[in-house]
């Protein structure tokens, strides 16, 4: 019998001493109803809980577990690094190493900071863009999500659609006024702000394909219409890559999509599983950073070594393994054919959007290609799937708003019970 009981304990415990009883708003399943699972262990395509439940995993810690968890690889280079001391605050090799990685694989970047989060990486390479410019201005789409920082926190996307606040109170006005909003996928309504703004815009910013409002693709031409105003008004254009970045691809959705920002941030598998961001871009923008140039950025634990040490791994080991892209987009347009069909048999239109190792079921009949039609999502139906698909042993992101991720250590047996899973739970919530 499926019991959680010792995950229920925690939580009870939990809610004494963490706000909420979490460390991130959309773990405690406020959206999906019933109490969080701690995670005891991980390994390969599973994770185990307190009560030592097993899943199939389809959130892979929001995205870095491309490879599956204690993957080898990256479990020998963290060994190896630990003796050597947890931190240094100063230069390694390794930082140079994977510096030069970054650079041959993701196709914008000519250098490249490291941080410790995808937060910071969007935040410093939004005031690297201001600095570069003397402009003030930026501009989001709505839906959106560059990490918690307050220039980043309107219309922001999952974490804030999932807790019904648009907008976090603690953003001054002062913070907000110079957030422009666009509507993701209407080149136009970007032109408009630019037109209005003109002069004052410092960067466009945007995940290529938005993952925090579902997974959502750019239509065509849209990721190039910026690029070509960007030129033409003298913006700083900035692809958020954190979760798309060598995962779509070795070079992210930039390679993918074939358009080249001026600035990349990443973060998620960038880190192999270790807390690591970075943002790069032209050469004559990342020398404005200090201490080559006056915009300040730092961080005590940036370029960490064991961090280093994990990423560095990762990386390599995508950039040597491209056969692994290819079995990530089999077994995903495996999963997702296989959900199609589901619908099908069930006689229900439900939109599924998919691209590579990442893919949505949006409990909406309608196209899917914004914040607005993301948000015709029937959430309580969804939350109610959710719960039958855990039931079943398959864990998902607990919120309609999240991509779902594909992991290499998925095989084509456990595709198949992903996909009869998914029938099952149609099949009983409607």
């Amino acid at each position: 019998m499926h019991t959680v009981d010792k995950s229920r304990s925690l939580f009870t415990k939990a809610q004494d001493y963490i706000p909420g009883g979490v460390n991130s708003p959309v773990r405690a399943f406020k959206a999906v109803g019933g109490e969080p699972l701690f995670i005891k262990s991980a390994k390969g395509a599973y994770v185990y809980d307190a009560d030592d439940n097993q899943y199939i995993e389809l959130i892979n810690s929001w995205g870095p577990m491309i490879l599956g968890h204690s993957h080898e690889v990256i479990e020998k280079a963290v060994l190896e690094a630990i003796p050597r001391s947890l931190s240094f605050g100063a230069p390694t090799a390794k930082e140079v190493e994977i510096a030069e990685l970054i650079v041959d694989m993701v196709p914008s970047i000519e250098k490249v900071r490291m941080v410790n989060s995808g937060t910071e990486a969007t935040m410093s390479a939004v005031r690297l863009a201001r600095g570069y410019t003397g402009k003030d201005k930026l501009i989001k789409f709505s839906g959106c999500y560059h990490g918690h920082g307050d220039s980043f926190l309107i219309a922001a996307g999952s974490g804030a659609m999932t807790m019904g606040v648009p907008n976090s109170p603690g953003v001054t006005e002062g913070t907000a006024k110079d957030t422009l909003l666009a509507k993701f996928n209407d080149l136009e309504s970007v032109k408009q702000l630019v037109e209005t703004n003109r002069g004052h815009v410092a960067a466009i910013i945007l995940e290529p394909v938005a993952g925090n409002m579902g997974c959502i693709l750019p239509k065509e031409e849209f990721l190039q219409g910026l690029r070509q105003l960007c030129d033409e008004e003298g913006i700083v254009l900035i692809f958020d890559e954190v979760m798309t970045g060598f995962r779509l691809a070795k070079g992210g959705a930039q390679e993918v999509y074939g358009v080249t920002p001026d600035m990349t941030t990443l973060g998620k598998i960038i880190g192999g599983g270790m807390p690591v961001g970075a943002y790069g871009g032209k050469k004559e923008i990342m020398d404005f950073v200090a201490p080559t140039g006056p915009v300040y950025q730092a961080g005590t634990l940036s370029g960490n070594p064991v961090a280093m040490a994990a990423g560095l791994a990762m990386l390599s080991h995508l950039n040597s393994h491209p056969e692994v892209y290819e079995v990530l987009e089999r077994i995903t347009s495996k999963i997702v054919e296989g959900y199609r069909d589901n619908l099908n048999r069930l006689g229900l239109n439900y939109t599924l959007t998919h691209i590579g190792s990442m893919y949505c079921l949006f409990f909406t009949e309608q196209e899917v290609y914004d914040f607005d039609t993301a948000s015709t999502s029937d959430t309580e139906r969804f939350g109610k799937y959710f719960r039958s698909m855990l039931n079943q042993g398959i864990y998902l992101a607990p919120s309609q708003y999240e991509a779902l991720f594909v992991s290499h250590a998925i095989t084509d047996e456990l595709a198949d019970k992903i996909i009869a899973a998914n029938y099952n739970a149609l099949k009983e919530i409607h």
